[in-house]
């Protein structure tokens, strides 16, 4: 198989994540730790769920919704975000799963059409809307060497680009989608791109221009998505406030939460109230903090370590570690009995945590393991200040304008993305530490764990880094810069704003589509650009966008203020 010039073995092929080996793909080995069989299953899973969009589109056309598929087809894309589930087991579940509902609606279907038409449909479709899975594990993956990742390998070069800028896309989506549907919140336009899009994978008509098309419609649908978490997030917990965050810790039995989802953590304040339990969150979950409905609980006194990538050094210790969603690394031994996932996340040997069927879960496992764990001695650690969501920042919206208008502030640098391992990250701390002194610095996602203990001072008493949250936070960086755009009277662009992205997985680049999708130009992405994005593609973005690779951050910083 060849693709853009570059000889790869089959074992697997995976090139989803800014880490990918060589700049390239994974093919043996994935950097992220998923192994060749785990990638096939993912591969064929991704083909499954375009044969039940075949189906559920067709359906959809004659009037026909399931919100049992709607809510499936998020939560089993998800589960092949990079970092997610690394369970061949449980994939191979959700295979079966995706085969028995791809027939459930194909079957709705035909008899509505016979209904309708009064005679059988006889249409040809896709080859995935007529597959059927093996039934073990080893038969799966022999099936995913001819029909996963190669159904579509074989494609011109942009074509399959743009055919893996909206899948990825439409990755990332499904995570903010499934963390709303899990707090009852949803969005019709949302729940039918899944359906246009995995179909449109599979549509050998489509030229490049039709899918360019496509993938901007995808950005603008993305926004709804976000602006619909948002609304699941502040309606269920409450809007942020700006938080003084301890990163230091306190006496005694210790439960670490990570990832992003909010509900898994307020079920766990629940259960733990009273029993002498200090809660901490980790990574994505530091946002948490700033929400009324969580930060009222006394019992979560702070944050434990710093970005994901750095759990295998950080986890070595004595308290319990609750993996709620993406970014879990392979876990060592010396903590592998110490730490627990639960909703979509897991890895093989760790204890999972599943919900019942009125959705709640029972953390007496992961309790008892910290109780009977040494926890932490008393160590005193700085404060960090989270909070600045849309609604607290455009509640002073008036005193950063005067700022502006008075030349107090000069400038307004977005700096947010994912944090990663790989060289060069170091990039986005230097840039923090080289913003001037008269701009303010937003940021979002986990790559502020960079800079986000750098004491950055005040201007005319606004804080000069703004933590608007992570990446499921996304909306509130969107508005804010939109909302500014209107008082100034212009356009986003405009603005003395620079947008300064790193990026890892899929989220970021459902993102990035939807800042392009809003016609922003001249962003910076690094510290390397997407292998998936064949050069004519790029060229296209360069062009229409100008999107940049980040330089040095002197230069950058320089280039801004000019």
């Amino acid at each position: 198989m060849k693709i853009e010039g570059y000889l790869v073995s089959l074992s697997m092929f995976c090139r989803q994540c800014e880490q990918t080996a060589k700049g390239t793909g994974c093919t043996f080995q994935g950097v992220c730790g998923k192994d060749d069989r785990t990638a096939a299953l993912q591969d064929l899973l991704i083909y499954a769920l375009k044969g039940v969009a075949v189906w559920g589109e067709k359906a959809r056309q004659l009037g026909i919704k399931d919100e049992i598929l709607n809510r499936f087809i998020p939560e089993a894309l998800f589960t092949t975000i990079t970092n997610v589930n690394f369970n061949p087991d449980l994939i191979s579940s959700l295979i079966k799963e995706a085969y028995d509902h791809k027939e459930r609606i194909k079957q709705k279907f035909l008899v509505e059409y016979r209904k309708k038409h009064g005679k059988d449909y006889n249409d040809a479709v896709p080859s995935a809307a007529e597959w059927t899975p093996k039934d073990s594990i080893d038969e799966l993956i022999e099936q995913s060497r001819k029909i996963g990742f190669l159904d579509h390998t074989n494609l011109d070069d942009d074509i399959r680009s743009l055919r893996e800028i909206l899948l990825y896309g439409m990755k990332g989506m499904a995570a903010y989608d499934s963390h709303a549907r899990i707090l009852g919140y949803t969005n019709e336009e949302v729940s039918e791109f899944f359906y246009n899009g995995l179909t449109a994978l599979q549509d050998d008509t489509l030229t490049a221009d039709d899918l360019i098309t496509l993938i901007m419609e995808f950005g603008k649908v993305n926004l709804k998505c976000l602006e619909t978490l948002d609304k699941a997030h502040t309606g269920t917990f409450g809007n942020p406030i700006p938080t003084k965050v301890s990163l230091g810790k306190k006496k005694g039995p210790a439960i670490i939460v990570s990832g992003h989802d909010l509900l898994d953590l307020k079920m766990l304040l629940e259960q733990t109230k009273g029993k002498g339990i200090n809660i901490y969150t980790h990574g994505e979950m530091l946002p948490a903090h700033a929400y009324p409905e969580l930060k009222k609980y006394e019992h979560l006194v702070g944050h434990f370590g710093t970005a994901w990538q750095n759990q295998q050094k950080e986890f070595d210790n004595q308290a319990a570690i609750l993996m709620t969603t993406n970014c879990i690394q392979n876990p060592h031994d010396s903590y592998k009995e110490n730490i627990f996932t639960t909703g979509l996340v897991a890895w093989p040997g760790v204890t999972h945590i599943s919900e019942d069927e009125t959705g709640k879960k029972n953390f007496e496992k992961i309790i008892e393991t910290c109780i009977n764990l040494k926890g932490f001695e008393e160590e005193q650690g700085k404060e960090i200040t989270v909070g600045f969501a849309h609604n607290t920042v455009l509640n002073i919206a008036n005193q950063v304008i005067d700022a502006v208008k008075s030349g107090a502030v000069k400038h307004f640098f977005l700096i947010g993305g994912c944090d990663g391992a790989k060289p060069g990250r170091n990039y986005y701390t230097q840039l923090a530490e080289k913003v001037p002194n008269n701009a303010i610095i937003l940021t979002l996602a986990c790559g502020k764990f960079r800079f986000n203990t750098l004491d950055f001072g005040e201007i005319e008493g606004i804080p000069r880094l703004l933590d608007c949250g992570q990446c499921n936070d996304a909306y509130s960086a969107i508005v804010i810069a939109t909302e500014l755009a209107k008082a100034f009277n212009c356009n986003v662009n405009e603005l003395p704003l620079s947008i300064i992205l790193s990026w890892y997985e899929q989220k970021a680049v459902c993102i990035l589509l939807t800042l392009l999708s809003l016609g922003i130009m001249n962003i910076k992405i690094g510290p390397s650009l997407p292998a998936f994005i064949s050069p004519n593609i790029l060229k296209v973005l360069v062009e229409k966008f100008n999107l940049a690779q980040i330089s040095t951050a002197e230069e950058d910083v320089k280039n801004a203020m000019r």
